[in-house]
């Protein structure tokens, strides 16, 4: 009996290869989105994951100097003599490449890539010309050092490995150690270590990545965006299975008065179903990797533009994510699947096949009270929610509560058309448009979602782009930003400058801890430039006075949210030293918090800080001569010397690859949302010529007809496109004020962008009429005998 059924349900495939097929992509698409985002996601934490392996993060202890300053050897030899078990590294940057230098002698077990147990090379690596270990890729972006290099796939991207000996001659840093780390068991008689270096402090093992906490809400945005493309794909998932229910009520209302048990007939559809997800779900895994291999330079450009993540930009194939797109696939299958299911186990044996009568039938009430709650949570959630988790709640029953409301709100629109339409030609036609709604709700919902989702992110970033080139304007005042090597360079930029610029701005900076969170100090002369481009958020009377004098300091936005700090809180920004807060900043950008001091009590509390870096004011016809005399006079490379020009297009650069990933979903998910008008007009037409045959020999042509099923796409496309602009701004705030803060640590303003939003409505246009395109063609070229057929049935 389970091979006859299985037949006469493939039967039904057969005679409806177009249903298969949309059922088949529909799937693939949302899979494909959905696992390409994944990949990418578990691509970039596979990649800190091998960074903090390689630096023993959250296995081991590490030891730094209380001022951020580097440990002097000696009293790295101090501590081994007085019985601490500890290992020095050296971190520095050679070509772009991190460089990390270790000793593998005393370095813990499991740490770097040559382990004495492990039967590594340890002769060749520690004399000689030496080794470095890097990636491949790495090794061949290193310039020529005279070690050897061994490629090691377990070293992080984008870094290399070798004995700190050689990175300290490589760096030129003889002498210097960054940090030291502990091995997990230590002598019980070693003395304390404030007794050996009181100005050094002991840091307990992390829990996981800094780099990967920090760059969470990044890959919870990717994430977000992908289940808003998978929800959206599975309209047409929905949609095709619904209908090919509908066309099969006659069907299994036969194969049920034959005798098949209900249970059997669930079961083989349900298989039949779980066939077609495991199909779908493959060829989605497949072009969500090509996907995600396409978007991964990007994502990596943008990770290490914004957080300092060196991120793999090469693709792996990893089980964790192209499993989870399998699942995904049959996780959205089964949840389609369920209402058809449902509507088989409670369809009575002798139930008729009228589904468009059923679908008329609908009412909305519920839909509408549904859509007004789901809205109603989402306004609660943005007055009284917290978090970033809360933030993507309050999108999610936005968007969804905004789809739920479409069908109805569409009802009602056209229910007042048809009541104002005078003759019959457009009474019909309204009429019959309102029918069609409970069979294109789904499609129309999928592209309010896509629409929507266009209108808020790209308002979103076209606000962050105004506010952001605003930003850059206000700090890149100087016309020339120049670098030394070392304090006598500096000390020949700075008499260079005397005679031939305005002014010469130490860019001095320290990473410590503030308020318990990372953070960035840094100091701020006296000057002119910073008193005539800098705008605050909020400040005291007289803010650049008052930090001149050394009585505050300023926060970044950042900062000021993330600890709940005020005007006027006191912050510790040094051992002993704490200053009221006189100023608030935007700060747009910068994943962490920052502080600003006047220079003299910068100097005073950081003396080991030394001014490697300078902004110069010069007229801006004048910099080409002051370049060169950079050059001729101190010894300064091209390299070294960065215009303000070049790095506000450095800076815009990385603001457009940030953004790429988005724009690409975006795109995707409007293409896959006209996919789902194309599926849903194929799959409808058959079944509407029991409502067009009467009109067509009342006297209208089939010519006349297609005309009007195009013109039916269009409108309700264009009530769509008008429905989802308040819907997607509505997004956009959201995206503004309550995720942005929570993710990122800053607000920015809203802008609108007219323009923008009516290039958007002509291409959904667009994408609705291609979609009619077609149906509307085949309607066109419907057979006169196939018309007349209709009135010889039973409907």
């Amino acid at each position: 009996m389970t091979a006859a059924l299985l037949s006469a349900l493939a039967a039904h495939w057969r005679r409806n290869p177009l249903q298969l097929i949309t059922l088949t992509l529909g799937l693939a698409l949302a899979t494909a989105l959905w696992s390409g985002v994944q990949a990418i996601n578990a691509e970039a934490r596979a990649s800190y994951d091998a960074a903090a392996a390689t630096l023993g993060e959250g296995r081991f202890s590490q030891i730094t100097a209380t001022d951020g300053a580097p440990i002097a050897q000696e009293t790295y030899i101090a501590l081994r003599r007085a019985g601490w078990l500890v290992s020095p590294v050296i971190e520095g940057r050679l070509a772009g490449v991190r460089l990390l230098g270790i000793d593998p002698l005393t370095a813990p077990g499991g740490l770097g890539p040559v382990r004495p147990q492990s039967g590594g090379d340890l002769t060749t690596f520690l004399s000689g010309p030496g080794q470095i270990f890097a990636r491949s890729d790495t090794l061949a972006s290193l310039p020529e050092t005279g070690a050897t290099g061994v490629a090691a796939l377990d070293v992080a991207p984008n870094t290399a490995i070798t004995d700190i000996g050689l990175a300290q001659r490589l760096l030129d840093r003889a002498g210097q150690i960054d940090r030291l780390i502990l091995a997990q068991d230590q002598p019980l008689n070693r003395p304390p270590l404030s007794q050996i270096a009181p100005d050094l402090t002991l840091s307990p093992p992390q829990d996981g990545s800094d780099v990967a906490r920090l760059t969470d809400s990044f890959h919870l945005n990717l994430t977000a965006f992908g289940l808003l493309s998978f929800a959206v794909g599975l309209f047409i998932v929905h949609g095709a299975i619904g209908l090919a229910f509908e066309q099969r009520r006659a069907t299994l209302r036969t194969l049920r008065a034959l005798g098949v048990p209900l249970r059997r007939l669930i079961a083989v559809m349900a298989a039949e179903l779980s066939v077609i997800a495991l199909l779908s779900g493959g060829i989605g895994v497949g072009l969500g990797y090509v996907m995600a291999a396409a978007l991964m330079p990007d994502v990596a450009a943008t990770l290490r533009g914004l957080y300092g993540a060196d991120v793999s930009g090469q693709l792996t194939l990893r089980p964790e994510w192209w499993l989870s797109g399998l699942l995904i696939a049959l996780g959205g299958t089964a949840f389609a699947a369920t209402g058809a299911l449902r509507g088989i186990a409670r369809m009575p044996l002798l139930s008729g096949a009228h589904e468009r009568a059923a679908a008329m039938a609908r009412r909305w009430g519920w839909q509408a009270g549904a859509a007004a709650g789901l809205i109603a949570l989402s306004g609660a959630l943005a007055l009284a929610g917290g978090g970033l988790v809360a933030g993507f709640a309050m999108l999610g029953a936005l968007l969804i509560g905004g789809a739920l409301a479409l069908p109805p709100v569409l009802s009602t629109l056209l229910a007042a058309a048809e009541a104002r339409a005078r003759s019959a030609t457009a009474q019909w036609f309204w009429a019959d448009t309102r029918q069609q709604v409970p069979g294109l709700s789904l499609a129309l919902m999928a592209l309010l979602l896509a629409m929507a989702a266009n209108v808020g992110v790209s308002t979103m970033v076209s606000s962050f782009r105004l506010t952001f080139t605003g930003f850059l304007d206000q700090r890149l005042a100087s016309e020339l930003y120049v670098s030394a090597t070392d304090a006598a360079q500096a000390d020949a930029i700075l008499a260079i400058a005397a005679t031939q610029a305005d002014a010469a701005l130490p860019l001095l900076s320290i990473d410590r801890e503030v308020a318990d969170l990372p953070a960035q100090i840094y100091a701020a002369r006296d000057h002119a430039t910073y008193r005539d481009n800098w705008q605050f958020l909020r400040a005291v009377p007289d803010v650049w006075g008052r930090l001149a004098a050394g009585e505050g300091a300023l926060v970044n936005e950042q900062l000021y949210r993330r600890a709940q700090l005020d005007l006027g809180t006191r912050i510790t920004v040094a051992p002993g030293t704490s200053l009221p807060i006189l100023g608030i900043y935007g700060d747009y950008g910068n994943p962490i918090g920052q502080v600003i001091l006047g220079e003299a009590r910068f100097r005073a509390l950081f003396p080991q800080v030394q001014a490697l870096r300078f902004g110069l004011r010069v007229a801006p016809d004048s910099v080409p001569a002051l370049r060169e005399a950079l050059k001729s006079s101190a010894g300064l490379t091209d390299a070294a010397m960065i215009d303000q020009a070049a790095i506000k297009a450095l800076s815009l650069s990385v603001f457009e690859r940030t953004f790429a990933v988005t724009a690409a979903l975006n795109i995707l998910t409007l293409a896959v949302a006209g996919f789902a008008i194309l599926t849903s007009l194929l799959t409808l037409a058959a079944m509407r010529l029991p409502q067009l045959a009467p009109v067509w020999a009342l006297g209208l042509t089939r010519r006349q007809l297609a005309l009007l099923d195009l013109l039916r796409a269009l409108i309700l496309a264009v009530l769509t496109a008008i429905l989802a602009l308040p819907l997607g701004l509505a997004l956009a705030w959201a995206l503004l004020a309550v995720v942005n803060v929570e993710a990122f640590g800053w607000r920015l303003p809203l802008y609108l962008f007219p323009l923008d939003y009516l290039q958007l409505a002509a291409l959904a246009l667009l994408a609705a009429a291609l979609a009619a395109l077609w149906p509307a063609w085949r309607l066109s070229r419907t057979p006169p005998a196939q018309l007349l057929g209709v009135f010889r049935h039973e409907r």
